[in-house]
């Protein structure tokens, strides 16, 4: 059906060819990665089977076809019923020479927008978090001398009015851990990129879960064992996989839930900067749990700082989740339904071993 396959799979952008009843009979690499699909699996499937779109296009396309003409939709989700939707635009025309046929032509643009934006405002983040780094370090000094103090007045008082001065011991040591975060946050260390197995720190990231706060959680493997190294540094992104499990486990009830772990490979997934260049970024690890999910009045700036869904949170684990997968040149997302929530983490490829070691 494409003559040239040189320049068919060349295209950086997922492509099908439709037959006059719309059946896939031919997709490009890119296509494959963003269907998980093969071309010799998905030929003859009808394409509205595969390709979810949250708007009603039928009416649309087949006018499109009747009229020979190009049909342009923007801003539209995406999905395969495999994964969370994307936010896309879409391009289908008329294939020249075969009557009926059409090019249908997907354009991901989930990963540009807030890449331009954090770029535009990367030298004001930096002074806020340099301004909190160091207010966070000056307020610690006084509240140690005011522990210290409450505690010798506590000597020499009535059990009664102890109960004043362990209230103030208490709250100091409450802001000096809350201080301790915020300095956390501001620590703008890069990362030590290095060839990482993500299976072995999903591994330690479980074990660790299981034995701790994630004890009364049910934590499931769904693992793609062909999944090539990822360029990272292991300590930082076992930190990432830490945060939210324990973020998930949280949200669960006493009686606990089930998180699985899921990773797979997506070709078509590339991180679009404001000059027009892009990074892939197709090694994906998602962190799926049945909880509640995140309240809809907070769900789209769960990443800022100080933006919290718990009663006395911080607000500042996601964010540094943010930062790190944000100095690895990789890509967080999240949706959340009550009873799914996933947060999907998108990391780089190791440049120089294009496969996982041996276990």
């Amino acid at each position: 059906m494409i003559e040239d396959d040189a320049v068919w799979n060349s295209l950086p952008v997922p492509a099908l060819v439709l037959d006059p009843e719309d059946n896939i009979i031919a997709i490009n690499a890119a296509a494959e990665g963003f269907l998980n699909t093969s071309s010799k699996s998905i030929n003859g499937v009808k394409v509205w089977e595969k390709v979810m779109i949250d708007s009603p296009l039928e009416d649309a396309f087949q006018r499109a076809r009747a009229t020979s003409s190009p049909l342009f939709v923007n801003d539209v989700d995406v999905g395969t019923g495999d994964r969370a939707p994307l936010h896309c635009n879409l391009q289908i025309a008329p294939l020249s020479g075969q009557e009926g046929h059409m090019l249908f032509l997907i354009s991901p643009r989930e990963l540009a927008g807030r890449l331009t934006q954090d770029h535009t405002v990367k030298s004001a983040a930096k002074s806020a978090i340099g301004m909190a780094e160091m207010l966070a370090h000056e307020i610690k000094n006084p509240l140690a001398g005011i522990t210290g103090a409450a505690q010798l007045l506590s000597m020499n008082l009535s059990a009664e009015d102890r109960e004043l001065t362990d209230l103030i011991v208490a709250e100091s040591r409450r802001i000096v851990k809350l201080l301790e975060q915020v300095e956390q946050f501001g620590n703008l260390t890069m990362p030590d990129l290095r060839p990482v197995n993500i299976h072995d720190v999903l591994d330690r990231a479980r074990r660790s879960a299981l034995l701790g706060f994630g004890a009364h959680m049910k934590i499931v493997e769904d693992y793609d064992p062909s999944l090539p190294l990822a360029l990272g540094d292991p300590d930082q992104l076992l930190q990432v996989v830490l945060n939210l499990l324990k973020n998930a486990s949280q949200a669960a009830d006493k009686s606990g839930g089930t998180i699985r772990l899921h990773t797979y490979f997506e070709h078509s997934f590339r991180l679009r900067r404001a000059d027009g260049g892009g990074k892939p970024v197709p090694l994906q690890i998602e962190i799926i749990d049945d909880g509640p999910g995140l309240p809809p009045e907070i769900a789209a700036d769960i990443f800022d700082p100080f933006v919290s869904g718990r009663e006395n949170g911080t607000g500042l684990g996601l964010a540094l989740v943010s930062k790190i997968i944000s100095d690895h040149d990789g890509w967080i997302s999240v949706t959340s339904v009550p009873g799914k929530t996933v947060f999907r983490l998108s990391l780089p490829l190791d440049p120089t071993k294009p496969k996982p070691k041996e276990s």
